[in-house]
């Protein structure tokens, strides 16, 4: 592992959970002894499709925004997002009174729209590029003097995801390994930091997939690359991992795997058939990996981050 200097410690994590503890969920961690004895090993779900907004978003979110100061807090936050964030930095506005730009590529789900729009935060779409998106929302901030609030590169949402694993970590004690998916970085770097802080000699593990394999490249090159992404279904995965997230994901992460797209259908569907809850394609992703035997997880206590709940009903993967 390569050692970095960082500005998110559990120090920094512990923080930004006393900030955003009123706001969130406690959300809870179930089991399935269907695929416990499936796969021989004991799964921990960490459910944060039960979480704010439907997504673990909430927690970096809420910290960013009540981190801010009540004169810049005042102009107002923004943010380029498919979704989640963008939902969950509209609700921190809300809860906090101060505007939300929300910069939305024209592809994004239409539950995530809706879910933005709910919050009275302002819409405006982009081509789905991350040039498009970059440049739309630095524009957005150029007007209206707002704060940017990045969904990964920003360390009080690095501290916020983290918060996820501290709850798995003490809510369920000596897990071997925990799981999680890996886009932009956020929600793997505070993962990450808060994980071998706690229990030094876990493994952390990443998923991602196959179509959108930029941090798996980056991670076994030793370098971070970036890559033009192909479709994935799991839309909430097709950013390029950030460069600060990067630096912790070499100092603290044990590896990284990548699945293909029908895995992550399968995998997403067996959730819903075999723990009755409903999970959206990215939070599928880890439990792809499981599914298709990428990692090695024989007798072992694993804690899996189930992401997000946040499907586009009319628009299901297995629908005729």
């Amino acid at each position: 592992m390569v050692e970095v200097d960082h500005p998110v410690s559990i120090v920094e994590i512990r923080a930004a959970h006393e900030r955003i503890r009123p706001h969130i969920h406690h959300t809870p961690v179930l089991t399935s002894e269907g695929l416990n004895e499936a796969n021989g090993a004991s799964l921990f779900f960490k459910c944060e499709n039960f979480q704010k907004i439907g997504a673990f978003k909430a927690r970096g979110a809420t910290s960013a925004v009540f981190a801010l100061d009540d004169v810049t807090a005042q102009q107002g936050v923004a943010t380029h997002s498919s979704g989640n964030h963008g939902a969950a930095v509209a609700r921190a506005a809300k809860l906090r009174g101060i505007p939300a730009n929300i910069v939305m590529p024209s592809n994004s789900a239409k539950v995530k729209i809706r879910a933005v729009e709910g919050y009275g935060a302002h819409i405006l779409f982009c081509e789905p590029t991350e040039e498009a998106r970059e440049s739309t929302c630095a524009e957005m901030i150029r007007k209206t003097g707002a704060t940017l609030i990045h969904s990964f590169e920003n360390e009080h949402v690095i501290a916020g995801q983290g918060t996820a694993a501290v709850e798995l970590l003490e809510d369920v004690r000596n897990l071997d390994v925990v799981m999680c998916p890996v886009g932009g970085g956020g929600l793997l770097s505070g993962t990450a930091i808060a994980a071998k802080s706690m229990r030094p000699q876990i493994k952390v593990i990443a998923v991602e997939p196959a179509n959108a394999d930029d941090a798996a490249q980056s991670f076994h090159a030793g370098r971070r690359i970036v890559t033009e992404k192909k479709f994935t279904i799991a839309d909430g995965l097709r950013t390029n991992v950030g460069e600060p997230n990067f630096r912790i994901i070499q100092c603290y992460v044990d590896d990284i795997v990548t699945v293909s797209e029908e895995a992550i259908v399968a995998a997403m569907r067996t959730i819903w058939e075999t723990m009755k809850i409903i999970i959206e394609p990215s939070a599928a992703v880890p439990c792809a990996a499981i599914l298709e035997r990428a990692i090695e997880l024989n007798g072992k206590r694993a804690g899996i981050i189930l992401t997000g709940g946040n499907v586009d009903l009319d628009a299901l993967p297995w629908s005729p």
